[in-house]
């Protein structure tokens, strides 16, 4: 459905109460939500906007534009300008929207601005930090936001310059790899292999896919070949393919063997786990990701909303293969399909 449909069709459903259509219209963009319907998110908040008074009206806009322009549409043309490698026009734009972003979204001694992007990652912070702070969640995903910067400066000659700023991309989504794992590369080419292992070792406990961990491991098959530390890199490059295969890790493999100048032995997994624990690591999954995950599992379930319980219940069977997980979801994917259809006949 276009969104100058949506917009007419909630526009029809208003009435003369400021208050109702504003609470009115937040139910509908909790549903949009629900449904993964973009359109019908943005039309429910053009709608708000505009059911607001002027002077929350003027701050709002104060707090989401810059020069006029809309802070995601200007992270978007910052974006299409690093595809397109023209990452030095791309840098005045990212460094106006990141001051932007600190400025007037800061962290305080009493709260904290956070840009989860889903149950998920709210719940799996919650549980790791307790924070005792007030959370205010952001209108963007800034720490993606910050993260681009970071990039565009390591890629511009300042890698040390990108470090405070990954960090700060940190501070608004603590359990987002991506600007960890921007982190990483920034101290790979540093050649600093003591915080490029603890950067990594703090990744793995927020990792919730097997191909972030399997990053993970293959980053410290990477540091630990340089260390000469042959036998653990084969056994972190070899878990790194057991959770995620990539061509690439055969190439590695080759390196360390011509660097140890003989054949590599494929080790058991309990020589893995044995390799692991002398870098202070777990093979496998982080608990608390897996406990998350589980968790939202049976909450969705039990409120009857299946779209986001199959989310939930797909995450935690690609990090366990649990044969019972897959059983659930092929009994509510077919719901979860036939609900999606007679909500868009609806439309």
């Amino acid at each position: 459905m276009a969104n100058n449909t949506i917009l007419d069709e909630l526009r029809g459903k208003l009435g003369d109460d400021r208050e109702e259509n504003i609470a009115f219209l937040k139910k509908e963009t909790e549903r949009f939500i629900k449904e993964g319907n973009a359109e019908g998110i943005e039309a429910a908040g053009t709608l708000i906007l505009e059911n607001m008074p002027q002077a929350q009206k003027d701050e709002i806009e104060r707090l989401t534009h810059v020069d006029g322009e809309r802070l995601d549409k200007m992270f978007e043309e910052i974006n299409k300008l690093v595809n397109d490698k023209k990452i030095v026009e791309a840098k005045p734009l990212a460094e106006k929207l990141y001051k932007k972003i600190i400025n007037d979204y800061p962290q305080t001694e009493t709260e904290m601005f956070v840009s989860f992007r889903n149950p998920f990652e709210d719940n799996l912070y919650q549980l790791r930090e307790k924070p005792e702070k007030t959370l205010r969640r952001t209108p963007f995903d800034f720490a993606q936001y910050i993260t681009i910067y970071a990039y565009i400066l390591t890629e511009t000659g300042s890698p040390l310059d990108a470090i405070p700023i990954l960090e700060k991309a940190m501070e608004y989504n603590p359990v987002d790899c991506g600007p960890r794992f921007e982190l990483a590369e920034v101290y790979k080419l540093l050649g600093n292999k003591r915080q490029l292992m603890n950067t990594t070792r703090d990744t793995l406990k927020v990792c919730s896919s097997p191909v972030a961990i399997a990053r993970c491991y293959a980053n410290m098959g990477y540091i630990l070949t340089d260390m000469g530390e042959f036998d653990d890199a084969v056994a972190f490059y070899t878990a790194s393919i057991m959770y995620a295969p990539h061509p690439m890790i055969q190439y590695e493999l080759q390196d360390v063997a011509q660097r140890k100048g003989s054949p590599i032995v494929q080790p058991s997994k309990e020589q893995i786990i044995s390799a692991m624990k002398k870098y202070e690591m777990e093979f496998g999954v982080n608990k608390d990701v897996l406990s998350v995950a589980a968790q939202l599992s049976v909450h969705y379930l039990q409120k009857e909303d299946i779209p986001n319980a199959l989310v939930a219940l797909k995450m935690t069977y690609n990090l366990t293969r649990d044969e019972k997980v897959k059983e659930i979801i092929e009994k509510y994917e077919p719901m979860a399909e036939r609900m999606a259809k007679a909500q868009a006949e609806n439309q």
